[in-house]
């Protein structure tokens, strides 16, 4: 029986799927614990202790970066809290299948802003990608009098957050090290959400105790420890096989949320969460999987 180590494709196919269950998971844990917390500082909380987490663990590496991670990880900070409150925002009034699948279309939103930015164009791929996703937002979004309701367009307007903070990651990384950029992305995000927190939500106070253990697994496990099973996997995993497996948390997150009863599968619903995550494929992969070495 072969061995499975971190150290060889398996255990980095194994890592990475690993993330998807991890984050899948997370939308039904998410959706719980807004219900009791205010977004703000449920946020801060989340960024504050996986921040200090990451830097306890990786103090030697951090250290180590220049004095540009400073500002480059404070841009990282605002977009990544900019998706997290639109999103959480979002999840109030959607259930958690429909805010992970519209989610997800930040895949198929990079490559048509690095148009508008970097003016390097689209592939057919990439346009494919666009009208597949946009008739699958169709199915699951719009109402009979085909509209968007609230929750559905601050989810889908996370997924441009999530673009730019995608961009943002890949432009810094060049230069900067990615777990250092995570901490200090992290940092700046709580200190963010903190000051919001006590202002826009007047101080709120903390979480109840039985609120504590669904904050410590979105901390612990679905950013910190995510975070690091993602570095590891895609560093021994083809780029087109790490899109496709890190691509299954928006299936996860809908096989939670049947499996416990938060939604039903209409065949509407499925026919969109199906084009969804086929665009997302076409978009991250080229469909290079297909085709001949």
């Amino acid at each position: 029986m072969k061995k499975i180590s971190l150290n060889n494709p398996t255990g980095g196919r194994l890592a990475l799927l690993t993330a998807a269950v991890i984050w899948g998971s997370s939308f039904i844990v998410m959706k719980d614990a807004v219900a009791d917390v205010p977004v703000f500082q449920l946020l801060a909380i989340r960024f504050t202790l996986a921040g200090l987490l990451l830097a306890v663990l990786f103090r030697r590496r951090l250290m180590k970066s220049g004095k540009a991670l400073l500002g480059h990880g404070a841009l990282c900070g605002v977009l990544v809290l900019a998706g997290y409150v639109t999103q959480s925002y979002g999840l109030m009034t959607v259930t958690p299948g429909t805010n992970a699948f519209l989610t997800s279309v930040y895949c198929v939103m990079v490559p048509f802003m690095a148009w508008g930015l970097f003016r390097k164009r689209p592939t057919a791929y990439n346009w494919i990608a666009a009208v597949l996703c946009v008739t699958g937002i169709g199915l699951i979004s719009l109402s009979e009098d085909l509209t968007l309701g609230a929750g559905e367009a601050l989810t889908l307007l996370s997924g441009v957050f999530y673009a730019l903070h995608i961009m943002a990651l890949s432009h810094f990384g060049e230069t900067d090290d990615p777990i250092s950029l995570t901490i200090v992305q992290f940092t700046s995000a709580a200190v963010l959400a903190w000051g919001f927190s006590l202002t826009v939500e007047a101080g709120s106070p903390l979480p109840a105790p039985a609120i504590w253990p669904q904050l410590l697994y979105l901390t612990v496990m679905a950013t910190a420890a995510t975070l690091v099973l993602q570095s590891v996997g895609q560093r021994l995993t083809p780029p087109s096989q790490s899109a496709i497996l890190l691509s299954l948390e928006s299936v996860f997150g809908v096989f939670f949320s049947v499996l416990l009863g938060r939604e039903s599968l209409t065949f509407q619903l499925s026919c969109g969460f199906a084009l969804i995550f086929v665009s997302v494929i076409v978009s991250e992969t080229q469909l290079s999987f297909l085709r001949r070495r």
